[in-house]
């Protein structure tokens, strides 16, 4: 795995824009000049058309199937995004056939668990991105054995303290098995709004979680354009809106892989323990 930094982005909860960061974080990584693959580990398939990518010959499934070291290569495919965006990525795409994946990974007493991690032996590039789906099923857990960080996301509203407290202690647990190989890259407060509800959740965060809180990323209507054209943020260029959503998103890029130094992002990490359940 030398070389390569893997973040997989999660929160049980869905709504929260889980893909919605992962493909920002890609396209601030290829404007940058990096080479990023995308893992569409969620049957919904959201980052594979967000990343312009239709009816893709092979997906991921396959390559949880085969359970052969460096399977995942064969399954990846270039996105559909402009060319002059920087160094596309390269997608390992999904379908809603990996819904059925998930109980047939639950049969395997053995390695229902690291079949991604397995599937991956080998790729080469310097950031994987892995958008898990929005549950703690047998598809996250892979994404999470497969990854060395995990990047929560999450939104300033009612309850979203709750959601990062139980995927944390998820994080936690997943690390201790591997022996402390699975860090937390940090929390990622997505959508965040103007009104004084919002700012008081995410005061909240920051708060209970302090520095893992990362800069948060606004709810800005340039986002959600993006995503309806199946376009990196970066390819919005001065639409309004769009230079505020590329650079916060290039902010929580260098919070969790820093641009001016990419081997300081696979130093280990201080993993918090997950704050106690509430009684």
């Amino acid at each position: 795995m030398s070389g390569r930094t893997t973040i997989a982005v999660v929160n049980q909860k869905g709504g929260v824009g889980k893909t919605t960061i992962a493909l920002g974080l890609a396209s601030a990584a290829a404007h940058a000049g990096r080479q990023v693959v995308v893992i569409d580990l969620d049957p919904q398939a959201n980052a594979t058309t967000g990343l312009a990518v239709w009816d893709p010959a092979v997906t991921v499934d396959r390559a949880l199937e085969a359970e052969r070291p460096g399977v995942l290569t064969e399954v990846l495919c270039p996105s559909g995004w402009p060319a002059d965006l920087g160094r596309l990525p390269l997608v390992a795409p999904s379908s809603p056939a990996l819904a059925a994946r998930e109980p047939q990974l639950a049969t395997d007493p053995v390695g229902a668990q690291d079949r991604l991690q397995v599937a991956m032996e080998g790729l080469a590039c310097e950031l994987a991105i892995i958008d898990c789906p929005p549950s703690l099923g047998l598809l996250t857990v892979n994404g999470l054995f497969a990854a060395d960080r995990a990047l929560i996301v999450t939104e300033p509203a009612a309850w979203a303290s709750d959601g990062v407290q139980q995927i944390t202690r998820t994080i936690h647990r997943i690390s201790q098995r591997r022996g402390g190989a699975l860090t937390i890259a940090g929390i990622a407060v997505n959508r965040l709004g103007r009104t004084r509800d919002a700012r008081y959740w995410h005061d909240q965060l920051v708060e209970q979680y302090g520095d893992e809180v990362l800069p948060p990323v606004h709810l800005r209507a340039a986002v959600a354009e993006a995503a309806a054209q199946s376009l990196p943020i970066h390819a919005l260029g001065h639409r309004p809106g769009a230079p505020e959503a590329a650079a916060e998103l290039e902010a929580v890029l260098e919070r969790i892989l820093p641009i001016g130094a990419p081997d300081a992002a696979v130093r280990p990490a201080t993993f918090a323990s997950p704050p106690a359940a509430a009684s």
